[in-house]
């Protein structure tokens, strides 16, 4: 549901004399970039029916319909094209196709597909600005099949699929990635405890190494932790040394994971100095377990740590520790 905005004399702003909406006022209205409006009215006639002055669109009643018909299709994964013929062909064809059902004539995937289509209607979604269809569908694919598989099948696949989109585009998508970046954190820190916690469960902190700003995966694994009953400290993005040392200390973690995008933030001698903190009286003294995760260690973890392979596996690692 988009906003509407304030009324003014009786009809919302962009409105003409005869009710008709600007495509300003229509985009603002369905959360939709205005150049998807346009795109769409000009490669599949999904557009108003009157133009002020021949020239100036204006939207009706009926017009918003058939727009949110394609929404609402595009979002569960139809391409545009297919969306537009099922909305021109009118309401009995543009029902959302059930999750895991075949829709032949529609152009639907077959069974077992579900999350497929809705990744590719969560990236249509991001391409097109849709702010309120992407929270709708992370919200259903978070409650349809949980996390970490929302995670690993939808959210991860949308955002590379959006950055090389961008990257093959220069810099005409970015915008698009942030969006969909923000969209995906918003979901994941949404994420409640689905259970009390876990007695005698250990402590992990999660940190990006110095000088790393991606930390949509540490948000995933600590939604997860979270949703498990097991305690987390997240300190996201660019940790300095100093402070993550500081935090260690203080907080006493079974666990430090340490997320590294790229191979220049991955640190041997940040993982070793973590590795080396002790906390406790003497004589049982403890140290961390430390967690490497990212693509930047890939091929060359540290000695001494632990590589878990995907979100599951370190979620299972994780919750082991308390038991040491």
């Amino acid at each position: 549901m988009g906003p509407s905005g304030p009324r003014t004399g009786g009809r919302s702003p962009g409105a003409a004399a005869d009710g008709g909406l600007t495509t300003g006022a229509v985009a603002r209205l369905l959360g939709v970039a205005p150049t998807t409006l346009r795109s769409w009215d000009r490669r599949y006639g999904i557009g108003p029916a009157a133009r002020e002055d021949g020239r100036h669109r204006r939207w009706t009643g009926a017009d918003i319909a058939a727009l949110r018909s394609m929404c609402r299709l595009t979002s569960a994964g139809l391409p545009p094209a297919e969306a537009a013929r099922a909305v021109l062909a009118g309401p009995r064809a543009t029902a959302a196709p059930e999750p895991g059902r075949t829709s032949r004539g529609l152009g639907e995937p077959p069974p077992g597909s579900g999350a497929r289509r809705e990744c590719r209607g969560l990236a249509r979604a991001a391409l097109r600005l849709d702010a309120p269809a992407m929270e709708e569908l992370l919200t259903e694919v978070l409650d349809r099949y949980g996390l970490p598989a929302a995670w690993d099948e939808v959210m991860v696949p949308a955002l590379h699929a959006v950055g090389r989109r961008w990257e093959s585009a220069g810099e005409r998508y970015i915008e698009v990635e942030h969006l969909l970046s923000w969209h995906v954190s918003g979901a994941l820190r949404g994420v409640s405890a689905a259970r009390p916690p876990v007695p005698g469960a250990g402590l992990s902190l999660l940190a990006c190494a110095p000088g790393e700003t991606h930390t949509l995966a540490l948000e995933a694994l600590a939604a997860t932790l979270t949703q498990h009953g097991l305690p987390v400290r997240m300190f996201g993005a660019a940790l300095p040394v100093e402070a993550l040392e500081e935090a260690v200390r203080r907080t006493g973690p079974d666990a430090v994971v340490l997320w590294a995008q790229s191979r220049d933030t991955a640190s041997h001698v940040l993982a070793a100095r973590v590795g080396a903190i002790e906390w406790g009286v003497r004589g049982a003294r403890r140290r961390p377990v430390v967690f490497t995760v990212g693509p930047g260690w890939a091929g060359r973890q540290p000695p001494g740590t632990r590589h878990p392979h995907g979100l599951a596996d370190a979620v299972d690692a994780l919750a082991t520790l308390g038991a040491r």
